[in-house]
């Protein structure tokens, strides 16, 4: 039987600045399994493109005139079939990423990242398996432990709701991992990590990962 061919990753760049979004695209332009359907100068524009050319994947720089990377996102996550959203950011705009969080932001990339990393990045997204830049969360969790001395009991009485292979699978997130590294690491199968997620996501109410892995930093698990 012949292999199913997988289509190519649909994507989107939005970035303001010209040589960045022709930087991304020319990156993108070399991953055989990926294709740049548009690029878009600022959120306002980027959602029009979105509308448009329907990706699978977003990069969206945060800091953009006329209407920021943060509300674009908030946008696109309102949608019924949202694309999945890569936050493009520098180390001074971590109050930002903390704000996309809630808005649904399925990764973190710093501008440096090297090329093939973000090519990576958007192939995990566009899997649905969120991926967090660990310099970026190790500086989102350090910003939001300063002046809550209370954070590691709070943190702490939270997991303690956790049964202990649940209690396992939100310190491997703490790490960063994804969820087929957490699948090898424990025994488990991809989609029994999944439903594991998904019960971390109800036990500790939490919309997202990089809240998990922040509540795992808090406990000083990781």
């Amino acid at each position: 039987m012949a292999a199913v061919t997988r289509p190519p990753i649909r994507v989107l760049v939005v970035d303001d600045d010209a040589l960045v979004r022709s930087g991304l695209t020319m990156i993108l332009g070399g991953a055989p399994d990926m294709e740049v359907v548009a690029e878009a100068v600022d959120g306002r524009d980027g959602i029009t493109a979105a509308r448009r050319h329907r990706p699978d994947v977003v990069l969206m720089d945060i800091r953009m005139p006329l209407m920021d990377g943060l509300e674009a996102t908030e946008h696109l996550g309102s949608w019924e079939s949202p694309p999945r959203v890569i936050v493009l950011t520098t180390f001074d705009a971590d109050d930002y990423v903390a704000r996309a969080l809630g808005a649904g932001a399925s990764g973190f990339l710093l501008k440096d990242t090297a090329p093939a990393a973000i090519i990576e990045a958007i192939r995990r997204v566009a899997d649905g398996d969120p991926m967090l830049s660990p310099s970026v969360t190790a500086r989102l969790i350090a910003q939001l432990r300063s002046g809550a001395p209370d954070r590691t009991r709070l943190a702490r009485a939270r997991l303690t709701r956790l049964t202990e292979r649940e209690h396992e699978v939100a310190v491997t997130i703490g790490e960063g991992l994804s969820n087929a590294e957490i699948a090898a690491r424990l025994h488990l199968s991809v989609p029994t990590v999944k439903a594991h997620v998904g019960r971390l996501f109800a036990k500790l109410e939490v919309d997202n990962r990089v809240q998990i892995a922040i509540c795992v930093h808090d406990a000083g698990l990781s």
